[in-house]
Protein backbone atom coordinates (compact mmCIF):
# COMPACT_ATOMS: atom_id res chain seq x y z
CA UNK A 1 0.00 0.00 0.00
CA UNK A 2 2.79 2.41 0.94
CA UNK A 3 4.59 1.70 -2.32
CA UNK A 4 1.44 2.50 -4.30
CA UNK A 5 0.94 5.76 -2.40
CA UNK A 6 4.59 6.69 -2.94
CA UNK A 7 4.20 6.08 -6.67
CA UNK A 8 1.08 8.27 -6.81
CA UNK A 9 2.88 11.02 -4.86
CA UNK A 10 5.90 10.74 -7.14
CA UNK A 11 3.91 11.18 -10.34
CA UNK A 12 1.92 14.09 -8.89
CA UNK A 13 5.08 15.90 -7.76
CA UNK A 14 7.10 15.03 -10.84
CA UNK A 15 4.21 15.87 -13.15
CA UNK A 16 3.86 19.31 -11.54
CA UNK A 17 7.64 19.83 -11.69
CA UNK A 18 7.67 18.75 -15.35
CA UNK A 19 4.80 21.08 -16.28
CA UNK A 20 6.52 24.04 -14.60
CA UNK A 21 9.78 23.25 -16.38
CA UNK A 22 8.05 23.72 -19.75
CA UNK A 23 7.61 27.43 -19.06
CA UNK A 24 9.98 29.71 -21.00
CA UNK A 25 13.22 30.74 -19.32
CA UNK A 26 12.13 34.34 -18.76
CA UNK A 27 9.21 33.13 -16.66
CA UNK A 28 11.56 31.04 -14.52
CA UNK A 29 13.66 34.13 -13.84
CA UNK A 30 10.51 36.13 -13.07
CA UNK A 31 9.68 33.46 -10.50
CA UNK A 32 13.24 33.74 -9.19
CA UNK A 33 12.86 37.51 -8.75
CA UNK A 34 9.68 37.03 -6.72
CA UNK A 35 11.29 34.27 -4.67
CA UNK A 36 14.27 36.57 -3.98
CA UNK A 37 12.04 39.14 -2.26
CA UNK A 38 10.54 36.44 -0.03
CA UNK A 39 13.86 34.75 0.78
CA UNK A 40 15.95 37.87 1.33
CA UNK A 41 13.50 40.28 2.96
CA UNK A 42 10.55 38.29 4.36
CA UNK A 43 11.95 34.97 5.58
CA UNK A 44 15.63 36.09 5.66
CA UNK A 45 16.68 32.52 4.90
CA UNK A 46 19.70 31.47 7.01
CA UNK A 47 20.64 35.10 7.39
CA UNK A 48 22.86 34.53 10.43
CA UNK A 49 24.79 31.66 8.85
CA UNK A 50 25.34 33.55 5.60
CA UNK A 51 26.40 36.75 7.39
CA UNK A 52 28.79 34.88 9.68
CA UNK A 53 30.36 33.03 6.75
CA UNK A 54 30.83 36.22 4.74
CA UNK A 55 32.21 38.34 7.58
CA UNK A 56 34.70 35.64 8.62
CA UNK A 57 35.78 34.95 5.06
CA UNK A 58 36.20 38.61 4.08
CA UNK A 59 37.25 40.58 7.18
CA UNK A 60 38.73 43.26 4.92
CA UNK A 61 35.36 44.13 3.34
CA UNK A 62 33.10 46.86 4.67
CA UNK A 63 29.63 46.18 6.02
CA UNK A 64 28.17 47.77 2.89
CA UNK A 65 30.18 45.46 0.65
CA UNK A 66 29.17 42.40 2.66
CA UNK A 67 25.48 43.32 2.58
CA UNK A 68 25.70 43.71 -1.18
CA UNK A 69 27.36 40.29 -1.46
CA UNK A 70 24.65 38.75 0.69
CA UNK A 71 21.90 40.16 -1.53
CA UNK A 72 23.71 38.99 -4.66
CA UNK A 73 24.01 35.54 -3.15
CA UNK A 74 20.28 35.40 -2.35
CA UNK A 75 19.52 36.42 -5.93
CA UNK A 76 21.76 33.73 -7.40
CA UNK A 77 20.44 31.06 -5.02
CA UNK A 78 16.91 31.77 -6.27
CA UNK A 79 18.17 31.51 -9.84
CA UNK A 80 19.57 28.06 -8.99
CA UNK A 81 16.11 26.95 -7.84
CA UNK A 82 14.52 28.21 -11.06
CA UNK A 83 17.26 26.74 -13.27
CA UNK A 84 17.00 23.38 -11.51
CA UNK A 85 13.30 23.18 -12.31
CA UNK A 86 13.99 24.12 -15.94
CA UNK A 87 16.67 21.41 -16.20
CA UNK A 88 13.96 18.77 -16.27
CA UNK A 89 13.01 19.59 -19.86
CA UNK A 90 15.67 21.98 -21.15
CA UNK A 91 16.92 20.90 -24.57
CA UNK A 92 20.47 19.75 -25.12
CA UNK A 93 21.02 22.60 -27.55
CA UNK A 94 19.87 25.16 -24.98
CA UNK A 95 21.90 23.75 -22.09
CA UNK A 96 25.01 23.64 -24.30
CA UNK A 97 24.43 27.29 -25.12
CA UNK A 98 24.01 28.28 -21.49
CA UNK A 99 26.68 26.09 -19.92
CA UNK A 100 29.84 25.82 -21.99
CA UNK A 101 32.93 23.75 -21.33
CA UNK A 102 36.54 24.14 -22.42
CA UNK A 103 39.50 21.84 -21.93
CA UNK A 104 37.41 18.74 -22.62
CA UNK A 105 39.91 17.63 -25.27
CA UNK A 106 42.41 16.86 -22.48
CA UNK A 107 39.81 14.83 -20.62
CA UNK A 108 38.94 12.88 -23.75
CA UNK A 109 42.63 12.19 -24.34
CA UNK A 110 43.01 10.84 -20.79
CA UNK A 111 39.96 8.59 -21.14
CA UNK A 112 41.10 7.33 -24.53
CA UNK A 113 44.47 6.44 -23.01
CA UNK A 114 42.72 3.97 -20.71
CA UNK A 115 42.77 6.04 -17.50
CA UNK A 116 39.73 6.95 -15.40
CA UNK A 117 39.01 10.50 -14.26
CA UNK A 118 37.91 12.08 -10.98
CA UNK A 119 36.28 15.48 -11.54
CA UNK A 120 36.45 17.86 -8.55
CA UNK A 121 34.15 20.84 -8.11
CA UNK A 122 32.37 22.84 -5.44
CA UNK A 123 28.94 24.35 -4.82
CA UNK A 124 29.68 27.18 -7.19
CA UNK A 125 27.77 28.55 -10.16
CA UNK A 126 25.15 25.97 -11.07
CA UNK A 127 26.39 22.58 -9.93
CA UNK A 128 23.11 20.94 -10.97
CA UNK A 129 23.74 21.81 -14.63
CA UNK A 130 27.30 20.47 -14.48
CA UNK A 131 26.05 16.99 -15.40
CA UNK A 132 25.75 18.30 -18.94
CA UNK A 133 29.55 17.95 -19.25
CA UNK A 134 28.99 14.60 -20.94
CA UNK A 135 27.44 16.38 -23.94
CA UNK A 136 30.75 18.11 -24.65
CA UNK A 137 33.00 15.09 -24.72
CA UNK A 138 33.75 13.94 -28.29
CA UNK A 139 33.18 10.35 -29.35
CA UNK A 140 35.49 8.19 -27.24
CA UNK A 141 37.36 5.08 -28.35
CA UNK A 142 35.36 2.94 -25.93
CA UNK A 143 32.49 3.11 -23.46
CA UNK A 144 33.08 5.14 -20.30
CA UNK A 145 30.74 5.05 -17.33
CA UNK A 146 30.03 8.60 -16.13
CA UNK A 147 28.53 9.59 -12.82
CA UNK A 148 28.16 12.20 -10.13
CA UNK A 149 28.39 11.73 -6.39
CA UNK A 150 25.18 12.59 -4.57
CA UNK A 151 23.66 12.44 -1.10
CA UNK A 152 20.35 10.52 -1.18
CA UNK A 153 17.43 12.50 0.25
CA UNK A 154 15.62 11.14 3.28
CA UNK A 155 12.28 11.58 1.55
CA UNK A 156 12.21 8.73 -0.98
CA UNK A 157 9.59 10.40 -3.20
CA UNK A 158 11.59 13.62 -3.61
CA UNK A 159 14.72 11.52 -4.04
CA UNK A 160 13.16 9.84 -7.09
CA UNK A 161 12.12 13.21 -8.51
CA UNK A 162 15.64 14.63 -8.14
CA UNK A 163 17.26 11.50 -9.58
CA UNK A 164 15.02 11.58 -12.66
CA UNK A 165 16.04 15.18 -13.27
CA UNK A 166 19.75 14.73 -12.60
CA UNK A 167 20.19 11.56 -14.67
CA UNK A 168 18.71 12.89 -17.92
CA UNK A 169 21.96 14.19 -19.49
CA UNK A 170 23.83 10.89 -19.23
CA UNK A 171 25.89 10.68 -16.01
CA UNK A 172 24.17 8.65 -13.30
CA UNK A 173 23.89 9.60 -9.64
CA UNK A 174 26.13 7.48 -7.40
CA UNK A 175 25.20 7.44 -3.67
CA UNK A 176 28.08 8.69 -1.51
CA UNK A 177 28.38 5.35 0.32
CA UNK A 178 28.58 3.38 -2.93
CA UNK A 179 31.38 5.29 -4.68
CA UNK A 180 34.19 2.75 -4.28
CA UNK A 181 31.83 -0.12 -5.05
CA UNK A 182 30.70 1.67 -8.22
CA UNK A 183 34.28 2.35 -9.35
CA UNK A 184 35.50 -1.17 -8.64
CA UNK A 185 32.42 -2.74 -10.20
CA UNK A 186 32.92 -0.84 -13.44
CA UNK A 187 36.63 -1.67 -13.45
CA UNK A 188 35.80 -5.33 -13.04
CA UNK A 189 33.41 -5.12 -16.00
CA UNK A 190 36.11 -3.51 -18.14
CA UNK A 191 34.89 0.10 -18.04
CA UNK A 192 36.69 3.30 -17.22
CA UNK A 193 34.89 5.88 -15.13
CA UNK A 194 34.51 9.62 -14.93
CA UNK A 195 32.96 10.59 -11.61
CA UNK A 196 32.21 14.11 -10.40
CA UNK A 197 32.76 14.92 -6.72
CA UNK A 198 31.38 18.05 -5.06
CA UNK A 199 34.12 18.19 -2.48
CA UNK A 200 33.53 21.37 -0.45
CA UNK A 201 31.10 19.95 2.10
CA UNK A 202 31.51 19.39 5.83
CA UNK A 203 32.87 15.97 6.85
CA UNK A 204 31.49 14.18 9.87
CA UNK A 205 33.74 14.15 12.92
CA UNK A 206 34.92 10.59 12.27
CA UNK A 207 35.90 11.51 8.70
CA UNK A 208 38.13 14.46 9.61
CA UNK A 209 41.76 13.64 8.82
CA UNK A 210 43.00 16.99 7.59
CA UNK A 211 42.58 20.70 8.33
CA UNK A 212 43.63 23.62 6.16
CA UNK A 213 43.22 27.38 5.86
CA UNK A 214 40.29 28.11 3.58
CA UNK A 215 38.83 31.59 3.23
CA UNK A 216 40.74 32.77 6.34
CA UNK A 217 39.36 29.99 8.51
CA UNK A 218 40.71 26.69 9.79
CA UNK A 219 38.61 24.18 7.89
CA UNK A 220 38.09 20.40 8.14
CA UNK A 221 37.96 18.76 4.70
CA UNK A 222 37.19 15.46 3.03
CA UNK A 223 40.20 13.42 1.90
CA UNK A 224 38.38 10.38 0.51
CA UNK A 225 38.81 11.46 -3.11
CA UNK A 226 42.55 11.56 -2.59
CA UNK A 227 42.59 8.00 -1.27
CA UNK A 228 40.39 6.65 -4.07
CA UNK A 229 42.33 8.35 -6.87
CA UNK A 230 45.64 7.14 -5.44
CA UNK A 231 44.51 3.53 -5.12
CA UNK A 232 42.79 3.40 -8.54
CA UNK A 233 45.43 5.45 -10.42
CA UNK A 234 42.89 8.01 -11.64
CA UNK A 235 43.61 11.37 -13.22
CA UNK A 236 42.28 14.30 -11.20
CA UNK A 237 40.63 17.25 -12.93
CA UNK A 238 39.34 20.49 -11.37
CA UNK A 239 36.31 22.25 -12.83
CA UNK A 240 36.76 26.02 -12.73
CA UNK A 241 33.46 27.87 -13.18
CA UNK A 242 32.72 31.45 -14.21
CA UNK A 243 29.37 33.20 -14.43
CA UNK A 244 29.61 35.91 -17.12
CA UNK A 245 25.93 36.83 -16.89
CA UNK A 246 22.65 35.59 -15.54
CA UNK A 247 21.80 32.09 -16.69
CA UNK A 248 25.15 31.48 -18.40
CA UNK A 249 28.18 29.59 -17.12
CA UNK A 250 31.65 28.92 -18.47
CA UNK A 251 33.43 25.82 -17.16
CA UNK A 252 37.05 24.88 -17.72
CA UNK A 253 38.49 21.41 -17.16
CA UNK A 254 41.89 21.86 -15.47
CA UNK A 255 44.03 18.74 -15.09
CA UNK A 256 45.65 18.74 -11.64
CA UNK A 257 47.55 15.47 -12.01
CA UNK A 258 47.50 12.18 -13.88
CA UNK A 259 49.43 10.39 -11.14
CA UNK A 260 48.13 11.34 -7.66
CA UNK A 261 50.26 8.60 -6.08
CA UNK A 262 53.36 10.73 -6.69
CA UNK A 263 51.97 13.61 -4.64
CA UNK A 264 52.50 14.12 -0.91
CA UNK A 265 49.83 13.29 1.63
CA UNK A 266 46.95 15.78 1.42
CA UNK A 267 48.74 17.72 -1.35
CA UNK A 268 45.97 16.98 -3.81
CA UNK A 269 43.33 18.07 -1.30
CA UNK A 270 45.24 21.29 -0.60
CA UNK A 271 45.47 22.07 -4.33
CA UNK A 272 41.74 21.55 -4.82
CA UNK A 273 40.82 23.93 -1.99
CA UNK A 274 43.37 26.47 -3.15
CA UNK A 275 41.79 26.50 -6.61
CA UNK A 276 38.30 26.51 -5.12
CA UNK A 277 39.25 29.56 -3.05
CA UNK A 278 40.53 31.35 -6.17
CA UNK A 279 37.27 30.59 -7.96
CA UNK A 280 35.19 31.91 -5.06
CA UNK A 281 37.26 35.06 -4.52
CA UNK A 282 36.85 35.97 -8.18
CA UNK A 283 33.06 36.34 -7.69
CA UNK A 284 31.98 35.30 -4.15
CA UNK A 285 28.24 35.67 -4.72
CA UNK A 286 28.09 32.44 -6.72
CA UNK A 287 29.20 30.13 -3.89
CA UNK A 288 26.78 28.41 -1.48
CA UNK A 289 27.18 30.68 1.58
CA UNK A 290 24.04 29.33 3.27
CA UNK A 291 25.83 26.06 3.98
CA UNK A 292 27.11 25.96 7.60
CA UNK A 293 30.61 25.12 6.39
CA UNK A 294 32.48 25.91 9.60
CA UNK A 295 30.26 24.34 12.25
CA UNK A 296 33.07 21.96 13.30
CA UNK A 297 36.03 23.63 14.95
CA UNK A 298 39.56 22.41 15.56
CA UNK A 299 39.22 23.27 19.25
CA UNK A 300 36.20 20.99 19.68
CA UNK A 301 37.85 18.26 17.61
CA UNK A 302 41.00 18.29 19.78
CA UNK A 303 38.89 18.25 22.94
CA UNK A 304 36.63 15.35 21.93
CA UNK A 305 38.62 13.19 19.49
CA UNK A 306 41.99 11.66 18.76
CA UNK A 307 43.47 9.70 15.88
CA UNK A 308 44.39 6.05 16.55
CA UNK A 309 45.98 4.02 13.75
CA UNK A 310 44.54 6.40 11.17
CA UNK A 311 41.02 6.28 12.66
CA UNK A 312 39.25 9.13 14.44
CA UNK A 313 37.84 7.95 17.78
CA UNK A 314 36.19 9.74 20.67
CA UNK A 315 38.35 10.18 23.75
CA UNK A 316 35.41 9.25 25.97
CA UNK A 317 35.40 5.80 24.32
CA UNK A 318 38.69 4.89 25.95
Amino acid sequence: MKKALDNIAFWIIYGTWYALSLLPMWMHYLFSDILFVLVAYVFRYRHRVIWKNLTNSYPEKSEKELKRLQQQFYSHMCDIVAETVKYTTISRRNIMRRMTFTGYEQVAEILNSGQSVALLLGHYGNWEWVTSFALWLPALDHDVKMGQLYHPLENKVFDRVVLKMRNRMGPVCVPKNDVLRWVLGNERDGYQTMLGYINDQVPKWENIHHWLDFLHQETPVFTGVERITRSRHQAVVYLDVKCPRRGYYQCEFQVITRDPATMGEFELTDIFFSRMEQTINRAPQYWLWSHNRWKRTREEFDRRFKVVNGRVVEKSAE
